[in-house]
Parts: C-alpha cells; sequence; structure tokens
C-alpha cells in the first residue's frame, strides 16, 4: 500500500467516530459572503454538502447573496443605505431582494449540490409558511443628546414562528433543502431576513445537532488575538461584556447563543474560505472553528 493510500486510510478511520456521532442528525450550515466565491468554490461546498447527506447526515443550507444583491442594485441603479448591518429595504427594493435571493442565488446553490450527486431543492421562507416575520425594531442612542430612537428598517424582518414541516418532509425523502431568508409577516408582506438570523432561528427549530456560520473570519479571537477553539456561552457574553467581543462578530455570536437556548447542541464560527471547512468541522478532532456550546 502506497503512502497515499495509508494516509487516505487513516483519514477515514479518524473520521469514523465523529460519522457515528453525526449519523441521522440535521446539521444546518449558514452559507454567504466571500465564503460563496467562485464557481470552483461553490461547487467544492457542493460537494462537501452532497457528502454530509451521504454518510447519513441531514443537511439544512440556509444562504445569503449580499453581493449579489448589490450587484443587482447597482445594474438597477437603486441605492442602499444600512444601519447596524442590516440593509433598509423599501418597497421596490424587498422586489429585488427577493428575485435575487430567491432566485438566481437559491437556485445556483441547489444546482452545486445536486450537481455533486445528491437531489436539492431551493425553497425560500415563504414557501409552506416556513419562515413567520415580523417588521424589525432597532434603536440607536444619539451620541450628543443620549436619547434612543427608534429605526425604521422598511420591511426588514426577523423570524417570529419557524414551521418545520416542509423541511422535514425534504429530509424525509433524502433532498438537502436550500433556504433563502426571505420570510412572510401574518398579513403577507414580503420580508428580507438577515441570513445569519434566519439560520440561528431554523437550526433551533430543528433542534440541530450543529449550527455552522459559514463567514470571513477563522472563529473568535480572545483579547490576546489567538484564535478560541470551544467557548461556553456565559463566556461569550463575558467576551462581550470586556469588550474583546466587538463589532461584526457580536451578532455572530448572538446568533449562535439563541440557537442553543432553542436547543441546538453547539455552534460554530468558521472560516467558509477554507476548503472543506464544513467536513474538517464535523469529522475531526480540532475542528478549525469556534464552538461555542451551551
Amino acid at each position: 500500500m502506497n503512502t497515499d493510500a495509508q494516509d487516505q486510510m487513516a483519514i477515514l478511520a479518524g473520521a469514523l467516530p465523529y460519522l457515528k456521532r453525526y449519523d441521522d442528525q440535521v446539521v444546518v450550515v449558514k452559507y454567504g459572503g466571500h465564503a460563496m466565491g467562485e464557481e470552483e468554490s461553490a461547487l467544492r461546498f457542493g460537494r462537501d454538502i452532497a457528502l454530509l447527506e451521504q454518510v447519513g447526515v441531514s443537511p439544512v443550507v440556509v444562504h445569503g447573496g449580499g453581493p449579489q444583491i448589490n450587484a443587482m442594485l447597482k445594474r438597477l441603479n437603486v441605492q442602499s443605505t444600512f444601519v447596524n448591518g442590516l440593509r433598509v429595504t423599501d418597497a421596490q427594493m424587498v422586489d429585488v431582494v427577493e428575485m435575487v435571493l430567491a432566485g438566481s442565488v437559491n437556485k445556483q446553490v441547489a444546482e452545486a449540490i445536486t450537481r455533486a450527486g445528491v437531489i436539492a431543492v431551493g425553497i425560500s421562507g415563504k414557501d409552506g409558511n416556513l419562515i413567520r416575520a415580523r417588521k424589525a425594531q432597532r434603536t440607536v442612542r444619539d451620541p450628543e443628546s443620549k436619547e434612543e430612537r427608534v429605526l425604521d428598517l422598511g420591511f426588514v424582518g426577523e423570524p417570529e414562528h419557524v414551521d418545520t414541516k416542509v423541511l422535514s418532509l425534504l429530509m424525509g425523502a433524502d433532498i438537502v433543502p436550500v433556504v433563502a431568508p426571505v420570510g412572510v409577516g401574518a398579513d403577507g408582506q414580503t420580508y428580507n431576513i438577515n441570513a445569519d438570523t434566519a439560520a440561528g432561528a431554523i437550526a433551533g427549530a430543528l433542534r440541530a445537532a450543529r449550527l455552522l456560520m459559514l463567514t470571513d473570519v477563522p472563529g473568535v479571537r480572545g483579547p490576546d488575538g489567538v484564535h478560541i477553539p470551544e467557548m461556553t456561552v456565559a463566556e461569550v457574553r463575558a467576551g462581550i461584556e470586556a469588550g474583546w467581543i466587538s463589532a461584526g462578530m457580536i451578532p455572530k455570536v448572538e446568533t449562535c447563543i439563541y440557537a442553543i437556548e432553542q436547543g441546538v447542541q453547539g455552534a460554530v464560527i468558521l472560516d467558509g474560505r477554507v476548503p472543506h471547512a464544513v467536513l474538517a468541522e464535523l469529522f475531526t478532532a480540532e475542528g478549525p472553528g469556534t464552538l461555542i456550546k451551551p
């Protein structure tokens, strides 16, 4: 047996305990940002998700599409504004967001998984009443007067209820659901939902074994700048209070905490640009991301 074959056998042997751990377990993967990358990266991601399904895991993919939305808005000469990382969404823009997320992006992600040999079906949060949404409420404090005021973000929503029936039906038929983060209000209004938030809500509703948040950073770094492989919810909250968990990392860890409080066994923040990051996180002793546990 040559060296390459021996290495491959060693990798398989090392992965076996983790394959058993996640057999018939739900894993929700948030896919977006630069992790979506170029075509080869997208196809590699599709192959990794297909492999999860083939070894007995039940993956659910929730994707973003900010760069694609920006490109379409630019083509249409529509200006975007952001408040606290959320896109202010008027009536015209919400139509564009839905067209891009539930249309081209959604189908591209599903197609990449299907090309790898597993059936994937693209849906949005509006399908099967998957995500019932409400208007998002955000407040800001005036730096001079210190008074708080409510921001009107337009048709930006947040999940109010997740009905998992359509997801369960698809997974029960060995089909990978690929979800665009668009929800519907009680009055039928369409809402644009942050993909991280949607993924956390779906993972919580499914009581997933893992929520994997693919981002553009390796995970959480400590006050010394060193990557932290594992944290408890209490340690994360202490880091926020101390100020070394800050800026864009705060909403990501808060989504992880929310998912865990809803019953997810563990949530991971990891760099989706790293090849096979999902597989390395699930099937090796020390994954590349930061695992947050109860």
